[in-house]
């Protein structure tokens, strides 16, 4: 890879602007005259575009009245043409307000990719082209979404993709700073076009936003949320209609103490839950590797521990339109193990509570749990991790949800710090530290951060538990009553009926957990308790956790191959959790670390 700063004695600055910023020739000039007060300001600009407002859908519309199942090679070639549009005009644009601009196609940059059609991964960028160009004078328009194999077939990147363009461009240019164009004024704590009483936030740390991007947060593509936290590349979400200083997303955000920054709803997902899975190393892995091979989209999974030690249930959520694929990787594996799918799920959404605070402040899920069982929400899935708590309701109370958690937390109400938005001095890793960080890897191949075992803490399972509002909110505020404090919980879907709640605490809290866990279930006539006083919790965190979808599967196939089964499983955009028996935890750390070794950074 050839990585260079294209002219060190001038800032660099890339500016995206998508869709809705170039969606006719007024806002193509308005783009541009950003990009040109940019240029005059003393910086070098490189513009990446996407195509023009609803010209990509417009495009796989005409594929579908031709092709119900057009080849993946071929709508790469047609999609490619929306950006190509854009790239010229805007070149066009700059060019009547009296500057240099020129168009290059991803090809033409030199942005070489792996060969997955419609969703290809980046891995390299020649940058010789776009720095002999910017030291030219001209202004850089860069085609969004697109790039090139090894074979010159053209590829794109798959929804949100010149999102990722613009973050890795900057990434190899060692630019000062991204600039990210949109139609809202930067992020906001949910989506202002869902609740017109959502706040713009100033800064976000990384981890927080790849939370929220991968959770219908709406502003960023998670994938390039990836770029900027492994090359730590400063973003900036602006509003191409105006000139606010919308928010900056960065490693150390500055959010003025808060617990929770951010709420989001992810609506068009499907549930689907496999029970009777024998609880036997290895079983996890069988069901999951055909949906890996099949590239299919996993957001949560949540395995409960099992009750009985014979069989357990799994449940997982992926993208509604992609149930007939995910039915068709299962079935083989249904059949081997003699478990059962239960009927697909295809009307519920997402809700989630999303903040660095919760790492460091206990009760949140309790908060968040309570007011929806108020509100008469009940939860199908609850899955939680060191920042976010998730829970999977129905689509038609969803907006309902997403307005109790997020005015439970106070987001409709938060003033932005003055002074935020400003990028503190940061020096852009030199063309070393970025090889470095690669280290012979793709651009967008996995970076394992650490891979910890946490040995000190026990399990308590509540089974059978009914499936109404407000079952989990007296559990965990009678355990927290107790000054009891809950790791992780997992919630799974047993039936319609019926669901099991697992959570993780100290090992010094453990009877007083069980005894308040007991207490609830003679409250609401739940099948019992059960327990385990040793286990190791596994975790496995990094970049790339959402978009490389192996990660959950690698662990369940390592350790698996060690023999070790699994008690409970949750996931999130930066973490992956296991439990397994205390016994097995040095040596599941073991399989982990050999499992992932080309990856840890």
């Amino acid at each position: 890879m050839s990585i260079n700063r294209a002219n060190s004695s001038m800032p660099l600055v890339v500016q995206k602007f998508g869709g809705t910023s170039v969606a006719d020739s007024q806002k193509i000039l308005a783009a541009a005259r950003k990009a040109v007060r940019a240029q005059q300001r003393g910086n070098q600009v490189v513009v990446v575009v996407s195509a023009m407002g609803k010209n990509t859908d417009t495009l796989i519309g005409l594929a579908n009245e031709i092709n119900e199942r057009p080849p993946a090679r071929e709508m790469d070639m047609l999609l490619s043409t929306g950006e190509q549009v854009s790239v010229a005009l805007m070149a066009m644009a700059i060019d009547s307000l009296g500057a240099k601009g020129v168009s290059l196609t991803g090809g033409q940059i030199g942005i070489k990719t792996d060969s997955s059609h419609t969703k290809a991964r980046i891995n390299s960028i020649s940058t010789e082209r776009v720095k002999a160009l910017l030291d030219d004078g001209n202004i850089v328009i860069a085609a969004g979404f697109q790039g090139v194999d090894d074979n010159l077939n053209i590829t794109t990147l798959g929804r949100g993709g010149s999102d990722t363009t613009a973050v890795a461009l900057a990434a190899v240019l060692g630019a000062d700073q991204c600039e990210i164009y949109t139609d809202v004024d930067g992020v906001y704590t949910t989506d202002p076009r869902v609740l017109p009483e959502a706040c713009l936030v100033r800064q976000v740390g990384y981890d927080e936003m790849l939370e929220l991007a991968s959770l219908g947060a709406g502003v960023l593509h998670s994938r390039s949320v990836e770029f900027g936290k492994k090359f730590n590349v400063p973003i900036h979400v602006r509003s191409s209609l105006s000139d606010v200083p919308g928010s900056l997303i960065v490693d150390d955000a500055e959010t003025a103490g808060m617990v929770v920054s951010g709420a989001a709803l992810t609506k068009d997902e499907a549930m689907l839950s496999i029970v009777n899975v024998p609880d036997v190393p290895g079983a996890i892995h069988k069901i999951f590797a055909p949906i890996a091979d099949k590239k299919i989209t996993v957001d949560m999974i949540v395995q409960n521990a099992s009750a009985n030690g014979e069989s357990t249930t799994i449940s997982f959520t992926i993208p509604k339109d992609e149930i007939d694929d995910a039915k068709e990787a299962v079935a083989g594996a249904l059949e081997e193990l003699g478990c059962e799918l239960m009927p697909v799920n295809d009307n519920v959404s997402k809700v989630s509570v999303v903040g660095m605070g919760m790492a460091e402040k206990s009760g949140v899920a309790n908060r968040m749990f309570r007011r929806l069982a108020e509100g008469g929400v009940n939860m199908n899935i609850i899955t939680t991790s060191e920042i976010k708590v998730s829970a999977l309701v129905s689509r038609e109370v969803a907006r309902d949800a997403l307005r109790i958690v997020h005015s439970e937390f106070d987001l409709d109400k938060i003033e932005p710090t003055p002074g935020t938005e400003e990028v503190k001095e940061r020096t852009a890793l030199s063309p070393e530290e970025v090889i470095e960080r690669l280290r012979g890897l793709g651009m967008e191949d996995l970076t394992i951060d650490e891979i910890t075992l946490d040995d000190t803490q026990s399990l308590v399972i509540l089974t059978k538990v009914p499936n109404k509002p407000g079952v989990a909110a007296e559990l965990f505020d009678q355990v927290a009553a107790a000054g009891v404090f809950v790791d992780m919980i997992v919630q799974s879907h047993a039936s319609d009926d019926v669901a099991d709640i697992a959570f993780t605490v100290g090992r010094d809290d453990f009877d007083r957990a069980v005894a308040k866990t007991q207490a609830v279930s003679d409250q609401f006539g739940c099948e019992g308790v059960s327990s385990k006083r040793e286990i190791a919790k596994l975790s496995v965190s990094g970049v790339g956790l959402r978009s490389h979808t192996g990660v959950a599967i690698g662990m369940f196939e390592a350790l698996g191959s060690a023999g070790i089964n699994l008690d409970a499983i949750n996931t999130s955009e930066v973490r992956v959790n296991v439990i397994v028996d205390g016994s097995a935890g040095k040596a599941a750390e073991k399989a982990l670390k050999q499992q992932f070794a080309s990856s840890l950074r």
